[in-house]
């Protein structure tokens, strides 16, 4: 994408924006920051939208609050303001921001809501997350909570709600309890999806705006319609 031009699909996935923060829906393959790839990150694609639609001369201010993975999709939230981005970091590292997910697995879970503590070490070689029902020096304590939405003919939609970010967090322990993620062929999944990606989807960010000190409830839709297709059943 040149410097002086505005991707245009990027108008089309803001979800929410003033002159602090945005919030943009992530395509699943898309990647936030740069890599070894050398494929255009999203955070790239925001810098330039915010040059070019504020008409700011020389460098502008975009700072990343967190990340998803390459295959995931769904909302991701940036700072425009060294202020904002510094106040969104406190709130993410005092998890004062609820983070939910949708993931279509290819068991049903033998509950049909339950909390999972799981801990988990990060393997370097495989970049793969190893989990343990019992805690062990060095691994990281992972926590979530999850509810069926539906059950369709080949997958079941639940929602994740994170009360803790680890590497491959939701993959791992979705997997531990035979709940693969649909494409996730590295946690167990039979198949992989015709683009690469997981079906897992960051739905929603809930939190109080670190400048206007209201509560956000920024909602992302998937791209996949097996998504509502599926939650249309219930």
């Amino acid at each position: 994408m040149s410097q002086n031009s505005i991707d245009a699909d990027l108008f089309g996935r803001i979800l929410y924006e003033d002159n602090h923060l945005l919030v943009v829906n992530k395509r699943p393959g898309e990647i936030v920051q740069g890599d070894q790839t050398g494929d255009e990150p999203l955070l790239e694609k925001v810098r330039t939208y915010i040059k070019i639609s504020a008409a700011k001369p020389g460098n502008v201010f975009c700072g990343l609050v967190h990340r998803i993975d390459r295959p995931v999709s769904g909302a991701v939230a940036f700072a425009k303001t060294s202020k904002a981005l510094a106040r969104m970091n406190a709130i993410v590292k005092d998890r004062n921001i609820e983070k939910v997910y949708w993931a279509l697995v290819e068991h049903a879970p033998a509950k049909e809501s339950g909390t999972l503590v799981h801990y988990l070490l990060k393997n370097e070689r495989n970049n793969k997350a190893i989990v343990s029902v019992n805690a062990k020096e060095g691994w990281q304590r992972a926590e979530l909570s999850y509810q069926t939405l539906a059950v369709g003919e080949h997958y079941t939609l639940i929602e994740v709600l994170l009360h803790t970010g680890r590497h491959h967090q939701i993959r791992a322990q979705l997997s531990a309890i035979g709940c693969p993620i649909k494409g996730d062929l590295k946690y167990g999944a039979r198949r992989s999806n015709d683009d690469g990606s997981i079906s897992l989807h960051a739905r929603s960010l809930r939190f109080i705006h670190p400048i206007k000190k209201v509560e956000l409830c920024i909602e992302a839709p998937p791209f996949d319609t097996l998504f509502d297709n599926i939650a249309s059943s219930r």
